[in-house]
């Protein structure tokens, strides 16, 4: 399935880190991209992202929109919003200042359809250098796909299918498959134009209809994953997640079927948009504009017919930094770079995460390279959130999981990733805020996530320098027996405390256990 296989490369040089090799965010070439500053200036906001970029997985040190409304009105008119062109300006000034007290060594500003579109759009770029000395690079339609399509990838490095990225003056679609950028198309479907079009509600249905059928023609068939890319598409995200009460709000990795989407439509026809926008967290200027998405959306599934349907929060401005990365780091898991870079930053023993790997790992001999990269996670992440308090640290590592901002996670594989760290510090998960996200995991995934997490607790108790010996596990499940083999130079670390997470790990396998000690 598009997106759930991550990339591995072998690396001979770096045998010894096993398939998912030697960290790369101290890397020269990985350093350069720390701190880098995006301004993307649409047509329905205006955004500055920094990011944290060493990692193959960026955090988002800065992260501000302002809703402008640029391209309103630029169908009739031709020209800008002359309000949203004061509310931008005065957007792209406050972004410049900030970075410059965050020292960012380079800032790049990115304009897409209502900038390209309109008549004065080059008066307006010549207008922002005039006052910020910011240089606006306008990109077209085909560009900007391919951009929003590299975006994807940063999250999915294995993805394929068909991205489509709404603005609110145009719609693209872009193929991706083997890490590659496709055929791309750009249309006029953006909500912003679509709510100016003449002939109502029937001239409406029937223009994106029409155009649809034409984007069908330049693309063919598209039956794998779609993709969706953007503000509007987020929104709607948001309103289906209402609709069926989905517990996890996190946007990126949601799934939507076809069927979900004709009923978020009807949902949406029925609803009180004002009260709904509220539920939902969804600002005004984007509200008014759903409606209109929503008819898009509806074509493009009936059109295009994908197998499932995607949300990615990455789009336009992770393509630009995709760009960026030298391709032995674009071909890197973004989960496990990301989680080695914050083990590095706020373990207290950085480096013990690959030890205690290889200490759990012969529990999960069968499991298959998609489950091992989540328990190579869980280990790298398993004590970087120690500064919790005791009483609350097994929520806190649920919780920063659940919604961490992590590429490579499907939803089901979050809440497992959570599970596992937060039995790292607690034996049950009953009577936790949490209980309503567990089922987003089978039963049996929840107990393999309580066995993960009960073998990091137990190896915990043997912390230790990286590379000391410090114990071994040998599983029989058919005899159901688990057999701990410790040196015995590590003995007076099998204290009360361990012998009983020990137990309680042996408890959660339904295995009896023996342990031997080891002469070295």
């Amino acid at each position: 399935m598009a997106g759930d296989h991550m990339n591995v490369r072998h690396d001979s040089a770096s045998h010894e880190w096993g398939p998912f090799g030697r960290p790369l965010f101290e890397d020269p070439s990985a350093r350069a991209l720390a701190r880098v500053g995006v301004i993307d200036v649409g047509s329905n906001s205006v955004r500055l992202v920094v990011f944290d970029g060493a990692a193959r997985s960026p955090a988002y040190f800065y992260n501000e929109k302002i809703m402008c409304a640029l391209g309103a009105g630029v169908s009739e008119t031709g020209r800008l919003n002359p309000e949203g062109r004061l509310r931008a300006l005065a957007a792209i000034k406050r972004f410049k200042l900030l970075a410059e007290g965050m020292g960012l060594p380079t800032l790049t500003a990115v304009a897409t359809a209502a900038v390209r579109d309109a008549e004065d759009g080059q008066d307006f770029r010549e207008e922002v250098l005039r006052e910020t000395g910011l240089r606006i690079w306008v990109i077209d339609g085909e560009e900007e796909a391919r951009l929003s399509a590299q975006g994807v990838l940063l999250g999915w490095p294995g993805a394929y299918g068909l991205i489509c990225d709404i603005g609110g003056s145009s719609m693209e679609l872009a193929e991706i498959r083997d890490g590659k950028v496709g055929r791309r198309v750009t249309s006029s479907l953006g909500p912003l134009k679509l709510r100016a079009l003449p002939g109502g509600d029937a001239g409406r249905k029937t223009h994106i209809k029409s155009v649809m059928e034409e984007l069908e023609k330049k693309l063919g068939p598209q039956r794998d994953r779609l993709f969706l890319v953007g503000g509007s598409w987020r929104a709607i995200a948001r309103i289906d997640m209402e609709r069926r009460g989905y517990p996890l709000h996190v946007l990126h990795e949601y799934r939507m079927t076809a069927t979900a989407v004709q009923e978020t439509a009807k949902f949406i026809e029925m609803s009180d948009l004002n009260v709904l926008r509220s539920a939902c967290g969804i600002s005004d200027a984007r509200m008014v504009l759903v409606p209109y998405a929503m008819e898009v959306l509806k074509r493009l599934v009936r059109t295009f017919k994908p197998k499932d349907i995607a949300l990615s929060s990455y789009g336009i401005r992770e393509g630009m930094l995709y760009e960026q990365m030298p391709q032995r780091l674009r071909d890197r898991d973004p989960l496990i770079e990301a989680c080695r870079f914050i083990e590095a930053k706020d373990a207290r023993l950085p480096g013990f995460g690959k030890t205690l790997y290889n200490f759990v790992t012969p529990l999960f001999r069968s499991a298959p390279a998609t489950k091992l990269r989540i328990i190579k996670a869980a280990c790298l992440l398993h004590d970087v959130s120690w500064r919790a308090h005791p009483d609350y640290r097994a929520e806190t590592c649920f919780d920063n999981a659940t919604r961490a901002n992590l590429g490579g996670l499907t939803h089901s594989e979050r809440v497992f990733l959570g599970l596992a760290l937060l039995h790292r510090y607690r034996n049950s998960r009953a009577g936790t805020r949490f209980e309503a996200l567990y089922d987003l995991l089978s039963p049996e995934g929840q107990k393999e996530a309580e066995i993960l997490g009960k073998a990091m607790r137990f190896g915990a108790m043997f912390w230790m320098q990286p590379g000391e010996p410090m114990g071994e596990f040998r599983w029989f499940p058919q005899k159901k027996k688990l057999e701990f083999r410790i040196p015995d130079s590590a003995l007076p670390l099998y204290g009360e405390v361990a012998q009983a997470r020990l137990m309680s790990l042996a408890s959660s396998l339904q295995a009896e256990v023996s342990v031997k000690t080891i002469r070295r």
